[in-house]
């Protein structure tokens, strides 16, 4: 007896291959049957007929490690198609921490109050979101910027020699407690602080057990070669298998950037390297407002960088840092950068930074260093913003090559209670939308089938799950259905928390998370953790 047959849906695999006319049956947590089951027994029957039968999409790079923690349902995900996400990159994650001060300053998206964290060690947390409803499966990385924490603290200095042993240990130990990978974030405080050998060492942890290594390079603009060449030879040095994050070049490159790039990538991959890379559907990038302060501004945490934001002299040096994170910065570009997430100045959020200097009667640069200092204790640390860094051209040529996955770099966030006024990127409510419907549908990129592989079989591969991914007879029952001609994502500037449409029900685990285009009540996810 079969639970659930859908029926008569237009079928696509997730391996690329054109879809077939079939029905699913479900029983369990898993996928019974594909074909006619026109006479199989089932509790119950759903019409899919004209509407898209894919795998649950596997958003393979998100920062929703702590409101996961806070609010499991992860709405916006889930509206969109999404049954899977991997936490933990850019080089931060929850755990492994020495207090709960470390966690504080370093869990992304971590909100004061939202949930009490009664964890430490990197397995501790994974209990913690195996203890709660979740409306997603999670595999989660452990980042090299908390290990580092973990070990040194706030020293702004490269580790010694006997702390990257500490830090390899650490790295082992959460690995062992079911950590899926390992990631970096070289472009921020304290992964600007790390040497390529020093990555290696680590990345041969990583490789001893056959997981993935994941890195947001050191540079993607002026000096986007030498990013992607270390990143290529960290891998080629200690054997790992690297994913490079977001590989789109940002402003400040030179045009062949993008296409420099992917020809170093297959060379590599021709000379042995196992790598592939991910790229964010839309030409807007975002990060915390912290991160264009110089390193040596951002040590000693919040209360050190507030005193010296208010020092006159300080605040002067800041401002003639010549390599700030984004070079839009340093070239003024300030009507191309927007204030997407502040505790402390809601009415502000959808502005340009250029718009409130000048609604302040301020220099911009002065405009985005008070709002700094206005959030307070540790809200400084996720004052966030967006820009218009990315080309559009960059991301259909990264769509080009058949390894290039599909991501969100965002938060699972929901538009109620704690977590109501968080922002994780301008298209966290809608990016796998806005994927199908912007390069697939309307600018014919990709086919659909191909699209969908980049959402399901291909993550899937490259974090290692087996049973997910695909639609085939075994796996398990994580199944996205959806109007192929209608879906469509409907984030903008000034209100980014609307829901993507087109979804009609989405199952994870075997069960109904959407049903007729309606969140239901279920919470069916699981902690994913390697076999």
């Amino acid at each position: 007896m079969l639970d659930t047959v859908l029926e008569g849906g237009t079928v696509y695999d997730g391996n690329g291959t054109p879809p077939i006319e079939a029905d699913i049956g479900i029983a369990g947590t898993r996928i019974a049957a594909i074909g006619d089951l026109a006479e199989s027994a089932a509790r119950e029957r759903v019409c899919v007929r004209g509407l898209a039968v894919s795998p649950g999409f596997i958003d393979l790079h998100t920062h929703s490690d702590f409101t996961l923690a806070a609010n499991g349902r992860a709405e916006s995900q889930v509206h969109q198609g999404v049954t899977t996400e991997v936490v933990g990159q850019c080089g931060v994650s929850c755990a492994p921490a020495r207090s709960r001060r470390d966690i504080e300053l370093m869990a992304p998206g971590y909100l004061p109050g939202a949930v009490e964290p009664d964890w430490l060690s990197f397995g501790e947390y994974l209990d913690h979101l195996d203890g709660k409803p979740l409306g997603v499966n999670v595999a989660a990385f452990v980042g090299h910027g908390t290990i580092h924490r973990a070990v040194l603290g706030d020293a702004l200095r490269p580790a010694r020699d006997e702390e990257v042993e500490a830090m390899a240990e650490l790295l082992g130990c959460s690995l062992d407690e079911g950590a899926y990978g390992f990631s970096s974030g070289l472009e921020y405080w304290p992964g600007s602080l790390a040497t390529p050998d020093q990555l290696a060492r680590l990345c041969r942890v990583a490789a001893s057990r056959d997981r993935l290594y994941a890195t947001h390079v050191r540079n993607r603009d002026l000096f986007y070669d030498l990013g992607f060449g270390e990143a290529i030879a960290t891998a080629r040095v200690s054997g790992a298998r690297l994913q490079i994050s977001h590989i789109q070049p940002k402003y400040g490159a030179p045009p062949h950037a993008m296409a420099h790039s992917l020809e170093m990538i297959d060379q590599a991959k021709r000379q042995g390297v196992d790598l592939a890379c991910d790229v964010i559907p839309h030409d807007w990038s975002h990060t915390r407002v912290l991160a264009i302060l110089p390193q040596w501004a951002q040590e000693g945490g919040p209360e050190a960088v507030r005193a010296r934001l208010k020092d006159e002299e300080t605040r002067a040096r800041i401002k003639r840092n010549p390599r700030p994170m984004w070079r839009l910065v340093s070239d003024g570009r300030w009507e191309e950068i927007v204030l997407m997430q502040s505790e402390a100045n809601h009415a502000l959020v959808g502005l340009t930074l250029a718009e409130i200097g000048a609604k302040r009667s301020c220099d911009p640069y002065d405009a985005a260093l008070d709002l700094l200092l206005e959030e307070e204790g540790d809200a400084m640390n996720h004052l966030m913003w967006t820009s218009h860094s990315f080309s559009e051209d960059d991301i259909r040529l990264a769509l080009s090559g058949t390894d290039c996955a599909v991501i969100s770099d965002t938060l699972a966030l929901a538009p109620y209670g704690c977590l109501k006024h968080s922002i994780g990127s301008l298209s966290g409510y809608g990016w796998a939308a806005r994927f199908l419907q912007h390069y697939v549908r309307d600018q014919e990129v990709l086919s659909l089938e191909e699209g969908l592989r980049r959402l399901t079989a291909l993550p899937a591969d490259r974090l290692g799950l087996r049973d997910r991914g695909r639609l085939v007879d075994g796996n398990f029952a994580d199944i996205t259905v959806f109007d192929a001609a209608g879906i469509a994502s409907h984030f903008d500037l000034k209100e980014p928390r609307r829901y993507a449409t087109g979804i009609a029900h989405v199952l994870v685990n075997g069960r109904f998370a959407m049903r007729d285009g309606a969140r239901t009540e279920v919470d069916s996810g699981t902690v994913l953790r390697p076999r």
